[in-house]
C-alpha cells in the first residue's frame, strides 16, 4: 500500500489537514480521539482501501495539524460534525459511510443528525454518551486543570515528548503526538467540550436511520459498553459489535477489521441494489407508459 495523500482544506478560516488512502467513488470518512490525531486511523483506512475504498482520516480542528486556535467557543461536538460534513462538500461527494473513535464516534453522530442525507452509514467505535459523564469528569478534569494553570510545565513536557524519537511503535507514536504539541489549544478543546453538549440528545439519536455498526468493549468508564448498547437501541438500524478490550482494533485488528470491512460492503451495496431497483421501477414506468401510449 503507497503511503498517503496528504490535502487541506480551509473552513471558517481555518485550516484542516486530512490524508487520503486508495482511491473510486466510495468513500469512507475517518476520525480520531481527543487530542489525538488521523494518524490513529491509518491501520483501519489501510485495511478498508485495500478493499477497494477511497478512505479520507481528518484532523479536526485543535487536532493534529490543522489550525489550533486557543478561543475555546471554537470547539463543539455539533462544530466538529460541521467540519466533517464540509469535507464532504470540499471532496465534492454526495454521500460517504463515516466513522470515529470516542470523540470522533461522537462528531459521527452529529454529522448525522446534522445531514442525514450524506451519509451511507456509521461506523461508531466507543461513543460517550450518558453513561460516561462521570467516568469523563473524572478523567478529563485534572488534564483539563493541569493544561490550564499548569502550562508553564506542560510546555516542557510537550518539548519532551518531541525530543523522543518516532517510528519506534505506532502505538506510542499517537499518545506522542498529542503530549508534544502546544497545551495552550488543547485545553482550549478541553473547555469547548466541557461547557457544550457531548452529543446529539436521545431524541435527535432516534431519527438516525442510516445503518450503524457501534463497537463497544467493558471495562472502561470513559466509554462503557452500556453507551453503545443504548445507543444500538435508540438506533433504527443499529448493530452492536464487543470488542475483547480497548485495544482489540489496534493489537489484533482481524477479528473487527472482517466485520468493519463487511459492513462498509453491506452500505454500498444496499445503495447499488436500492439504485437498481429505482432504474427498475423507471423503466417498467416508462414501458408501461409507452404501452398504454399505444393503445389510444
Amino acid at each position: 500500500m503507497s503511503p498517503p495523500r496528504t490535502s487541506a482544506l480551509t473552513h471558517a478560516g481555518h485550516r484542516l489537514v486530512y490524508d487520503e488512502y486508495g482511491e473510486g467513488p466510495r468513500v469512507v470518512v475517518l476520525l480520531h480521539g481527543l487530542l489525538l490525531s488521523r494518524r490513529m486511523q491509518a491501520p483501519v483506512a489501510a485495511a478498508l482501501a485495500a478493499r477497494g475504498y477511497r478512505v479520507i482520516c481528518l484532523d479536526l480542528l485543535g487536532h493534529g495539524a490543522s489550525d489550533r486556535p486557543r478561543d475555546m467557543w471554537r470547539y463543539s461536538m455539533p462544530l466538529f460534525g460541521e467540519q466533517t460534513i464540509a469535507l464532504l462538500d470540499h471532496l465534492e461527494v454526495d454521500r460517504a459511510v463515516i466513522g470515529g473513535t470516542s470523540l470522533g464516534a461522537n462528531a459521527t453522530l452529529e454529522a448525522a443528525v446534522q445531514a442525514p442525507e450524506r451519509l451511507r452509514g456509521l461506523l461508531v467505535e466507543m461513543p460517550v454518551l450518558d453513561n460516561a459523564l462521570l467516568g469523563c469528569a473524572l478523567a478529563f478534569t485534572p488534564l483539563l486543570v493541569g493544561l490550564t494553570f499548569g502550562e508553564p510545565l506542560a510546555r516542557m513536557a510537550s518539548l519532551g515528548a518531541r525530543l523522543v524519537p518516532r517510528g519506534l511503535s505506532r502505538l506510542a507514536d499517537i499518545p506522542l503526538d498529542a503530549l508534544g504539541q502546544d497545551p495552550g489549544p488543547s485545553a482550549a478543546v478541553l473547555q469547548g467540550l466541557f461547557f457544550g453538549r457531548i452529543a446529539p440528545p436521545r431524541s435527535e439519536r432516534r431519527e438516525i436511520d442510516a445503518p450503524a455498526l457501534v463497537i463497544g468493549h467493558s471495562r472502561d468508564p470513559i466509554h462503557p459498553f452500556s453507551d453503545s448498547g443504548m445507543l444500538v437501541s435508540e438506533l433504527a438500524n443499529g448493530r452492536l459489535l464487543r470488542a475483547s478490550s480497548l485495544l482489540e482494533l489496534r493489537l489484533a485488528p482481524a477479528r473487527l477489521m472482517a466485520e468493519i470491512g463487511g459492513f462498509v460492503d453491506e452500505c454500498f451495496a444496499s445503495e447499488r441494489a436500492g439504485q437498481r431497483r429505482a432504474t427498475g421501477a423507471t423503466g417498467a414506468g416508462e414501458r408501461t407508459a409507452r404501452a398504454g401510449g399505444g393503445r389510444r
